[in-house]
């Protein structure tokens, strides 16, 4: 089988694309059509780990998903995540290749072009369309001779595409005209239109809009969009975080919950279901008292650490937690609540001596070059099974005479730490199961609708909506 490729790109970061390749693949799943998506390159720090081992985005699981499909490194060949400090980890084929800063990782964009191609020739071996999704703008014109993710590569696999714009930012002619004037001849051989995406109020206000747009830039509307209020997919990366209190719905009663936003949050998708948390980055009012307070992943554990010192946050979370706040940290959150940080091989930080942790819980924790991903199945101290999975440097010791567990495995063992006061876990996922949250927090948490509801949902807007795939895709 030799697949047939549609690359999506868009006008901008954030534009929509991955929520389109989304929607393409739930629509072409209900087709019959044998479907997988492909990124080459993502650079976010929400990850999931694959069953054939390793981790790729998160949008990419999303996409996956959609298609009925389990994750895996070949649907997402490079993954880079951010430390902050100008450079990147580089995750190749789902496991750490290298650290580079960008000058660095430019100078091996031919190494990694190559493993990009072999990748997506593993998928469109088995599969009849590969749906491809760009990164950020189409139009980076000096970034063209070190494309891996966006138009050299449509035109390496002569994929024909279509570009993604968002109205509700504004600036919708600019940007489409704008980049398609920008097209080299290959490229604009290969484009096949563009999509609006996320109109809000009535579409046939936009008519007008379409035409002048088909006129500039002589290619078809493929679509007009809406706003899908009632559709909910995973984040792609931090930027979907709302910067202040979020609270869409009240807190319920004892569950006031504040989320500390770290510089370099990870895996933000574990509390998708906390509508009503408030995201802090500075200490709040002395007034804003929470129930609880949560300390999420992190792409560098202690220098987030560091942050924490260097804002007063620390010392907020101390007083939260003396006043009777229960603290809870996840994956580099839990590491932070332990005694100490130790980086002897220089993974995370230039640091190698021991770090001080926030010394709310008995443990401490020693990085390691090796890195844990796996999903896995565990219980509850309550009896709630759940599905989570883990993505971590280091292992955590628990000293002489350790607390009871957060959770205890499948296979028996257990997972993370609870004092009084404190909880600590590795298990990404844990919050996403209305369940365990309504035993962690005292509240009744009403289940969300499935995963699998929200891609039926999305198949049927991109369905209403779409002009002409069935022409565009053959």
């Amino acid at each position: 089988m030799n697949a047939r490729p549609l690359f999506v790109g868009g006008t901008s970061s954030n534009a929509g694309k991955s929520w389109m390749v989304t929607a393409i693949c739930a629509w072409l799943r209900r087709r019959g059509v044998a479907v997988a998506p492909f990124k080459a390159q993502n650079m976010s720090n929400n990850s999931y780990p694959c069953w054939d081992g390793g981790e790729i985005g998160r949008a990419q699981v999303a996409q996956a998903e959609a298609c009925g499909l389990e994750p895996e490194r070949a649907m997402n060949p490079i993954l880079l995540k951010p430390n902050g400090n100008g450079t990147s980890q580089v995750v190749l084929h789902g496991r750490v290749w290298k650290t580079l800063s960008a000058r660095e990782y430019y100078a091996e964009a031919d190494v990694l072009r190559a493993e990009v191609r072999s990748a997506y020739e593993e998928l469109a071996r088995r599969f009849e369309v590969i749906v491809i999704e760009g990164a950020g703008s189409v139009s980076e014109l000096n970034l063209r001779d070190h494309d891996l993710v966006n138009l050299r590569l449509a035109t390496d696999l002569q994929a024909p595409w279509i570009l993604v714009a968002d109205i509700e930012r504004g600036g919708v002619f600019g940007s489409i005209v704008g980049s398609v004037a920008l097209l080299s001849a290959d490229e604009r051989a290969l484009f096949r239109g563009f999509a609006i995406n996320k109109f809000r109020g009535d579409l046939s206000l936009f008519d007008e809009g379409v035409r002048l747009l088909e006129e500039k830039t002589s290619a078809p509307c493929l679509g007009v969009f809406p706003y899908a209020d009632d559709v909910s997919l995973d984040a792609e990366d931090s930027l979907a975080i709302n910067a202040g209190a979020s609270a869409t719905m009240p807190a319920p009663e004892g569950a006031r919950i504040a989320i500390v936003r770290l510089p370099r949050v990870s895996n933000s998708t574990d509390f998708r279901l906390l509508t009503w948390a408030d995201w802090v980055a500075a200490p709040p009012l002395p007034e804003s008292d929470y129930d609880f307070v949560i300390l999420p992943g992190s792409k560098n554990t202690i220098a987030d650490l560091q942050w924490l010192r260097a804002t007063g946050l620390d010392a907020w979370i101390h007083h939260q937690h003396q006043r009777g706040a229960t603290i809870v940290g996840i994956c580099g959150g839990f590491q932070m609540l332990g005694h100490t940080i130790s980086d002897p091989l220089g993974v995370e930080s230039n640091t190698t001596a021991p770090v001080d942790g926030l010394r709310l819980l008995p443990v401490d924790t020693v990085l390691a070059a090796d890195k844990t991903t796996r999903v896995v199945t565990a219980t509850t101290p309550g009896g709630v099974w759940f599905s989570a999975y883990e993505i971590h440097l280091g292992v955590t010791h628990v000293h002489e005479n350790p607390p009871a567990p957060f959770a205890r495995l499948s296979d028996g063992t257990a997972d993370g730490a609870r004092a009084t006061g404190v909880i600590g876990t590795y298990l990404h996922g844990a919050l996403e199961h209305a369940a365990v949250c309504s035993e962690l927090f005292g509240i009744e948490m009403p289940s969300a609708p499935s995963k699998a509801r929200h891609y039926q949902r999305l198949a049927d807007w991109f369905d209403r909506h779409n002009r002409g795939f069935e022409r565009l895709l053959g």
